[in-house]
Formats: C-alpha cells, structure tokens, sequence
C-alpha cells in the first residue's frame, strides 16, 4: 500500500493508539486514561480548547482538509511536493480555505503536535519543519532521542523550553487532541493518511495534477 493505514474499531476506539502518552523530563509517562474506549469516554472529553489550524480566506469557493501524521512518511511528500504548489496556486489566491487536522498513529505523532500547536501563531511553520525533518527526528525511535528531537525543533521556532515543556506534560491538552482526531476521523471516514475532503467528498493520497484537476473542476464556473 502507498499509506499507512489507520485502524478504527468499535467506531471509535483507534487500535495504534491505545492510549495517551506525554513526556517529563524526557521520558515516556504511560498509564494515563485510555481514550476512545466507549463513546460515552469520548463524549467525556472536552475538546472545546482544540482549534483548528487553517490556511486561506474563511469564505474561498472550495474547503480542503487534509488528515495527515507527523510519522507518516507519504504526508511528509505531499507537504514537500504537493502542498507548496496548492499554496501558491489556490490557498493564496483565495481560492481555498485550507484546514490541517492531526492524525495520531503513535505517541510520537502526538508529541510532534502537541510541540506545533504549543504556539497556534508558528504551528504552520513547526509543521514544515517536522515535515522536512522527520527522518531526522523521528528516525531514532528512542523515547526519549525523539522528545529531545521535537524540543530543537521547537526552539528553533522561538518556543522556550518553560513553553516546551509545559505543552508536553498538559495531560488534558493531550486528551483533548486525541478525542478530537477520533471524532473527526469517524465523521469523514478517514481510514488512511494523508486523506483529503474536498467539500465534503473523501479523497486518498493523489499528484499534484490529479488534485489540480478536482479543484479547476469545483471553481469553474
């Protein structure tokens, strides 16, 4: 397969991520409540504080979303090779209102947006470089190498580390998130990444052309 594959069971549990992982001190804290259990659990959460990061004018013809994950290595091609053209031609132009929606695999997916959502102001810079970087950061797959990874990165963004370290130790932040990705993956049926809705309608992974195409094809008059 060209992507990676999000498994959802009971509608909304996500089997790759059975929990909610933070980190103190560089290490792994597990153990916190698992979410996506039940829907009851899901409800439970508050995910009122979660914005949603968006590129474009709020009233451009057409909405495009894209469901990606910091780890997954297919998102990290679209970002380098799609994106920036959808940018110049479309999101720029106020053609289209762009919405970026986090997908959680693993715990290291998660850490990576909570470090590019510490600052709402820089995450669209933070999200290129986890993107241009990501074999860097998240190649070495120790625990602790990554969180430290994650950390330079965030400094390089202009986060301190008073910033850095508050956002990744917010256990509710981190539960928000994660309940927030499986109600929104639920509802547009996302199943792999990176997936794109369009309007409404559900895309897979596509070239540059093939998405130039769906979009010409919307805004035409």
């Amino acid at each position: 397969m060209n992507r990676r594959s999000l498994l959802l069971t009971g509608g909304m549990a996500v089997t790759a991520l059975a929990g909610v992982w933070l980190v103190r001190g560089g290490q792994d804290v597990s153990g916190l409540p698992t979410l996506g259990a039940a829907n009851a659990q899901t409800a439970a959460v508050d995910t009122s504080g979660v914005v949603e990061m968006e590129l474009g004018a709020p009233d451009a013809p057409v909405t495009m979303m894209e469901y990606a994950s910091f780890t997954c290595p297919h998102c990290a091609t679209f970002h380098a090779t799609v994106l920036p053209q959808l940018k110049a031609d479309y999101i720029d132009t106020g053609k289209v209102r762009f919405i970026y929606r986090d997908v959680y695999f693993d715990r290291f997916g998660l850490w990576a947006a909570m470090v590019a959502r510490c600052e709402p102001t820089r995450f669209f810079g933070v999200v290129e470089m986890l993107y241009a970087q990501q074999r860097d950061w998240f190649g070495a797959g120790d625990p602790a190498t990554v969180a430290e990874n994650l950390k330079k990165i965030g400094r390089v963004a202009g986060l301190d580390t008073a910033q850095l370290d508050a956002c990744f130790t917010d256990q509710a932040k981190a539960e928000a998130l994660v309940a927030w990705f499986q109600k929104n993956a639920e509802a547009d049926k996302i199943e792999s990444t990176p997936s794109l809705v369009i309007d409404g309608e559900l895309h897979s992974n596509m070239s540059y052309a093939d998405l130039k195409a769906i979009l010409d094809k919307k805004l035409a008059p």
